[in-house]
């Protein structure tokens, strides 16, 4: 999946370079985007993928004026057994995806895509990877953004199979920005509810559902970004339960560089 995937990167960018090359003033049909980021905490609708601590990420994306896009996104992780839902998973993340993004004149937008969660050094015969379509709608006004979304993973993947019932497992969320007039900062506010074999994460396993939250500021300059987040879950701090495994609240900060 891996190779087809930058094997479809590698064909957009080869079609688009002499475009580049004929120095015509024409923009490309094709841009690429990505960066870099280093987090003092990974972590995925509220619970750390690093044990708490720093994690390096990357991201490339490939786009057409068409609106259809690819790319990837790698991260550390902790599959050392620290970091419970990711015992031997090993020390990377990389998620494919690919999908069609449009945004109307009227600040109108939207996008649907799929994903697939690729664990590449995981323990030989544990299934981690799975599927996960997603779908989300976009509004902006001035200084405000906003984004309604959704995604299912359905169940029967062998990289959600938990228990002997019905695996499948959704995740609704909503964010929103407000940029600041006259600076670079923009405040950033999340809220998502987990729904499913990923939402096993309290105490009792009948227990397959929690909230996720979080608000931040990011200040954005030239390729730079600087940025820091509160996030909590409501998963039961009874005994210390989510703070010790990494589930409730945390202040986590990062700085990145992207092109």
């Amino acid at each position: 999946m891996r190779l087809s995937m930058i094997s479809l990167a590698a064909m957009a960018l080869a079609s688009a370079a002499p475009v580049l090359a004929q120095d015509t003033g024409v923009p490309s049909p094709v841009t690429v985007t990505g960066g870099v980021t280093l987090t003092t905490d990974y972590r995925f609708r509220g619970l750390t993928q690093s044990d708490e601590d720093p994690a390096v990420q990357g991201t490339v994306t490939v786009a057409h004026e068409s609106g259809f896009y690819i790319g990837t996104f790698a991260s550390t992780i902790d599959g050392s057994g620290d970091t419970p839902a990711l015992t031997g998973y090993g020390d990377v993340e990389i998620d494919f995806y690919g999908g069609y993004s449009k945004t109307l004149d009227n600040g109108l937008g939207f996008d649907v895509g799929l994903l697939y969660y690729y664990y590449a050094d995981a323990v030989d015969g544990l299934n981690t990877d799975f599927f996960e379509p997603y779908a989300a709608v976009t509004y902006a006004i001035g200084p405000v953004s906003t984004k309604l979304g959704a995604a299912y993973a359905w169940g029967g993947q062998d990289g959600l199979n938990f228990t002997s019932s019905n695996d499948d497992n959704i995740y609704g969320y909503f964010d929103a920005g407000l940029s600041i007039p006259s600076t670079p900062v923009t405040l950033k506010g999340h809220v998502g509810y987990t729904n499913g074999s990923l939402g096993l994460v309290n105490p009792l396993i009948t227990d397959d559902e929690y909230w996720d939250w979080s608000v931040g500021a990011e200040a954005v300059g030239g390729p730079l970004k600087v940025g820091v987040s509160y996030v909590d879950t409501n998963v039961t701090e009874a005994g210390s339960f989510a703070q010790t495994l990494g589930r409730g609240s945390t202040v986590l900060g990062y700085v990145g560089f992207s092109f």
